[in-house]
């Protein structure tokens, strides 16, 4: 069996369309949206609605820890645009996640993302586009366990729920053979991002099932450029599958 899985598309991506050629299953581990460009600030949502020169002010301040100086910023740029910021903000969520969709392999077993929003998502989503969550899909005699979102964080991304939430979900798998998750479990190589120079939050929840269960492959995204993309826990492989927005294309899993 050959799996090509994607991750962290952020926004539309031409290569997506063909993402899904040659695998006998396709998986979307989430973040289908593009908010924040931080390598092109032109890029995305708070681009279009900021303008380059003042979402590249507002990451940075973002980047360097000055989340409250961040927040006044931003609510200063907030103040000098005409209408709604929530549906300034839906029109162009519906929008991105309207081109994406178009481009989406179909069939494909995917999950929600941190960034992602679950309310406008569904509207998009094709028969054959399947959105789990704490769910599992047995596929040619393979387990494949699916949770999405990802945790708290000080960043207050759309989909992030508490710890406790979290492991309701993650528990609510029980044995499987592939582990789908978007953010990785709670282990330092993997969840550290060398060019954000900073820790993302990883799930204990998740180390918790792998040492409990062992599944042969734990999958995931979520750290766009991780200090290391792979580590072994046990007899499970964790796999970061990769920042799909650069890299432009699938991870493949032989089973």
């Amino acid at each position: 069996m050959k799996v090509n899985v994607v991750c962290d598309i952020h926004g539309v991506v031409p290569e997506l369309e063909r993402a899904a050629d040659g695998s006998d299953l396709f998986i979307c581990l989430g973040d289908l949206l593009l908010f924040t460009d931080y390598e092109n600030p032109a890029n995305g949502i708070m681009g279009d609605l900021f303008g380059e020169d003042d979402a590249r002010e507002w990451i940075h301040l973002r980047t360097t820890g000055r989340f409250p100086e961040a927040r006044a910023f931003a609510e200063k740029k907030w103040a000098a645009i005409d209408g709604d910021r929530r549906a300034l903000i839906e029109a162009r969520v519906r929008d991105q996640y309207r081109a994406v969709f178009e481009l989406m392999p179909a069939p494909v077993h995917m999950t929600y993302g941190n960034v992602d929003l679950p309310n406008h998502l569904k509207d998009f989503v094709k028969p054959e586009q399947r959105v789990l969550d704490g769910d599992v899909l047995e596929f040619g005699g393979v387990r494949f366990g699916f949770v999405g979102g990802g945790l708290q964080t000080i960043y207050r991304t759309p989909q992030e729920v508490n710890p406790e939430e979290y492991a309701r979900k993650v528990d609510a798998l029980g044995p499987v053979d592939v582990l789908c998750t978007h953010i990785p479990p709670a282990i330092p190589q993997i969840t550290y991002d060398v060019l954000a120079r900073r820790m993302e939050r990883g799930s204990d929840a998740l180390l918790g099932y792998i040492e409990k269960f062992q599944p042969k492959y734990a999958l995931f995204g979520h750290v766009h450029h991780p200090l290391y993309a792979q580590a072994r826990v046990g007899r499970t492989q964790c796999f970061n599958v990769g920042y799909f927005h650069a890299t432009r294309r699938p991870f493949v899993l032989e089973l």
